[in-house]
């Protein structure tokens, strides 16, 4: 494939990771760390609840004691010891932050050809794609459903189905965590799409977050005993679409799995010269 490498884009994301966080959380500077931390409890958080990025002009400068404050304040606040940021960017941090005892995962990006031309995918008899609004009601099972379909990794189609997934969105509106996604919704700070059956069940859902004319997809899943009749194809495709209608021009999101990424490939991403590392937190959605 194609590589997509080109400067402004790493810059257009390292602009997206810095300014997204700061429309839930406030920054506090540890030296060249900053640390994202919620506003309120409970409100959404994108990336992950509280954590640290090198800023633009310290990722180099990074030291031990630096990782040390930082995780401090993480266990005073009660969140993950996580660390994001893009391995270009800091090339040395890796190391620096296995050396204080984190495991670092890398999620390679891939990035959407501007001029490639999105496909219209099929869809089974009766199955709708919409954007949920802040009100739908299957807003409850669209947030809940990434959390079956991450469970049952791989794209075979598998046991869990719409029993299960009734019972998450209800411990979900009794958690609050419904709740605290309206606002970020109302705001159009994140667009949630979701592929719906006639009754209403959300089969496939995802989700993107603009900034600036950038934005990252993500949490493309699909409850596991809808899989293979391609309802993540055609949510990606609509959400790469919705964001193109609203002036975004760098579209790209992470992966973890080769039979993903060959998903996103046939959509028209492209592998960026870009690796997502992540410290001791789970796997963005």
């Amino acid at each position: 494939m194609r590589r997509v490498s080109a400067p402004p884009l790493r810059a257009c994301i390292e602009q997206f990771y810095a300014a997204v966080p700061l429309l839930f959380a406030v920054a506090e500077e540890f030296g060249p760390l900053r640390l994202f931390v919620r506003k309120e409890p409970g409100a959404p958080y994108y990336g992950g609840p509280s954590h640290a990025q090198p800023t633009a002009a310290g990722s180099a400068a990074v030291t031990a004691a630096d990782i040390a404050r930082v995780r401090a304040r993480q266990r005073e606040l009660g969140v993950p010891e996580a660390f994001e940021w893009l391995a270009e960017a800091a090339p040395t941090l890796r190391a620096r932050i296995e050396a204080a005892g984190l495991s670092v995962q890398e999620r390679p990006l891939m990035v959407l050809d501007p001029h490639h031309p999105l496909p219209q995918h099929p869809l089974p008899d009766g199955v709708t794609l919409r954007a949920l609004t802040a009100d739908d009601p299957a807003l409850p099972a669209a947030l809940a459903l990434p959390r079956l379909a991450f469970a049952a990794t791989g794209t075979a189609v598998g046991a869990t189905g719409r029993t299960e997934l009734a019972a998450v969105a209800q411990q979900l509106v009794a958690d609050g965590t419904v709740e605290t996604t309206r606002p970020t919704l109302r705001a159009g700070h994140k667009t949630l799409i979701a592929a719906v059956a006639p009754d209403g069940t959300p089969l496939a859902v995802g989700h993107h977050h603009p900034a600036n004319g950038t934005t990252e997809i993500g949490g493309i899943g699909t409850l596991p005993t809808a899989r293979r009749q391609g309802l993540a194809a055609a949510v990606t495709t609509a959400l790469a679409t919705h964001a193109r209608a609203h002036g975004v021009h760098t579209v790209f999101l992470a992966y973890a799995e080769d039979a993903v990424a060959r998903i996103y490939a046939r959509l028209g991403f492209r592998p960026a010269d870009t690796t997502l590392l992540i410290a001791n937190q789970p796997a963005r959605s």
